[in-house]
């Protein structure tokens, strides 16, 4: 009698929790028939994965999804054919939509690479670097710099002037590439800076990563700011003050007779004395002459 009842028991809960289950199933179908027809998407088109400026869109690097269409933004592609082959002249994030006109895609026309990236009347012009002159790596894409340079006009160590040459730069590239020693024959690894600049500003980056040595300064973005330096000299650095240099007579000497030649150079105020240098073969001497 005992097991009857527990049959009972147990076939009572089966079919109450199928019922259950049943009315359920039929509840959840019914809000899915009432809501879903309601909700309309749109096909867009996003990016897989991270993209840095100058990539190549590929079709691994584009994804579909669907988008609700009262919240879809404008300039959306809904065809991986459309952007395939296009170039970035901006990163674009992960799962971030492409538009068209948001001056991120460069135009079909322009490709990849860098060269759509350089506005028009700009050029783009690369300079050698090291850990100290990039700033420790800090210098990189979309950065803004100043340029210092280190020159010595004369080859003289109290010429030997510091000088900020260029003011608010854009980085627009900064890495390494694989450059052959000529010595070794074997290729080293060189961190090169791409900086965005116009003609005049490209003719004194070029004199001065030639002529002498450059210095990259990390400049706050918001600050636009480009107060006018005099530069600096060795002689004003120890001393607080921007001293001008005295004025020099240079000779050159032989046995017997010596011969004296003004050079063009700046002249201080007041009664600075005249310095002569005289050369004798491989020797040279200075003297102080007075001007009375």
């Amino acid at each position: 009698m005992a097991r009857i009842r527990i049959f009972i028991v147990l076939a009572l809960a089966v079919v109450a929790g199928g019922t259950f289950a049943y009315g359920t199933y039929n509840y959840v179908q019914s809000v899915q028939k009432k809501v879903g027809p309601g909700i309309k998407t749109t096909t867009v088109i996003v990016a897989a994965t991270d993209l840095d400026l100058g990539a190549e869109l590929q079709a691994d690097d584009l994804k579909a999804i669907e988008w609700p269409a009262n919240a879809v933004p404008e300039g959306v592609f809904g065809s991986p054919e459309e952007l395939v082959g296009r170039g970035l002249i901006q990163p674009i994030a992960k799962n971030e939509p492409f538009l068209n006109g948001n001056g991120k895609l460069a135009s079909k026309e322009a490709g990849a690479g860098l060269p759509p990236i350089i506005p028009e009347g700009f050029r783009a012009l690369s300079v050698r670097v090291n850990d100290v002159i990039g700033v420790a790596g800090y210098v990189l894409p979309g950065t803004r710099v100043d340029v210092v340079a280190t020159v010595n006009p004369t080859q003289r160590p109290e010429d030997v002037t510091s000088k900020v040459v260029l003011s608010d730069v854009r980085v627009l590239a900064a890495g390494t590439k694989i450059e052959r020693d000529v010595t070794t024959d074997k290729p080293i690894e060189t961190s090169v800076v791409t900086l965005l600049v116009d003609p005049s500003q490209a003719e004194k980056l070029t004199l001065a990563s030639t002529e002498g040595k450059i210095q990259l300064a990390l400049r706050n973005p918001v600050d636009k700011n480009a107060p006018a330096t005099g530069g600096i000299r060795p002689a004003s650095l120890l001393s607080g003050s921007a001293a001008p240099p005295a004025r020099r007579l240079f000779a050159r000497a032989g046995s017997l007779a010596v011969s004296t030649a003004p050079v063009v150079r700046s002249t201080p105020a007041g009664d600075a004395p005249f310095t002569v240098e005289i050369i004798r073969g491989d020797k040279r001497a200075r003297e102080t002459v007075s001007q009375e």
